[in-house]
């Protein structure tokens, strides 16, 4: 496993995925350690190559499998570079999946230098995607600093996240169903972003859509105001 994350490391040279049209990935919301649910995933989508994924990050986590889950992912992000895109999550950070169950998993089933080795792999990672230059992918949101993409593909990595700022809001920030402009996030965490702020941010860099993960839906996918799509990839029992 921990050639598994040194190879990945050293392949993500970008903040930004650039996604071509005709690579149109199917994307994938949170996992969080559900390996079947995974699988089923991949079940009903097809298996790389024939298809193509872009992963909304959170893969580890709350759930029994993470290590399973994430290095079956990493696997095929080796082995089919073009065919999966990784994109960090805000549980793909130290501070967090110390606390909500990673850290546990990778100490009783192996040790905890596995976990640090796949703490450094996480901070490598890619932030957000972009699809035919049209729809930006991340897990979080928009955030007050965000006015140009080039500010995401500026971001230095290795990086843990911070508690604030451009980063964090990418990873942690959530639109307000019924607030405009920017208001607090009931996290404790980044900020909330109106349908204004979505629209004028589409608008000035030339985008149709955003693909974000984060929160739950009741359905696998849905829609919140025009132009802002959700993707939650697995069901807790």
């Amino acid at each position: 496993m921990p050639c598994i994350c040194s190879i990945n490391i050293n392949s993500c040279t970008s903040t930004v995925e650039t996604i071509p049209p005709y690579r149109l990935p199917c994307p994938a919301g949170d996992i969080h350690g559900q390996f079947v649910d995974l699988l089923r995933l991949f079940d009903l989508g097809g298996y790389p190559p024939a298809s193509t994924y872009v992963f909304l990050g959170d893969y580890v986590d709350r759930g029994k499998q993470s290590l399973e889950t994430i290095c079956l992912l990493l696997a095929y992000k080796i082995r089919y570079p073009e065919k999966i895109f990784l994109l960090r999550g805000n549980h793909e950070d130290a501070k967090i999946n110390r606390v909500y169950g990673f850290y546990d998993e990778c100490k009783r089933r192996f040790n905890v230098r596995l976990w640090k080795i796949f703490s450094d792999c996480f901070n490598c990672l890619p932030i957000a995607a972009l699809i035919d230059d049209k729809i930006l992918c991340m897990h979080g949101g928009l955030s007050p600093e965000l006015t140009s993409l080039d500010q995401i593909k500026d971001i230095e990595r290795p990086a843990e996240i911070p508690d604030y700022g451009l980063l964090c809001d990418l990873l942690w920030s959530d639109p307000s169903p019924d607030g405009e402009g920017w208001g607090e996030s009931d996290r404790g965490v980044s900020c909330t972003f109106g349908a204004d702020k979505l629209v004028e941010f589409l608008e000035k860099n030339d985008l149709d859509l955003i693909c974000r993960a984060h929160q739950v839906c009741e359905s696998l996918s849905s829609i919140l105001f025009y132009q802002l799509y959700f993707w939650f990839s697995v069901i807790f029992t």
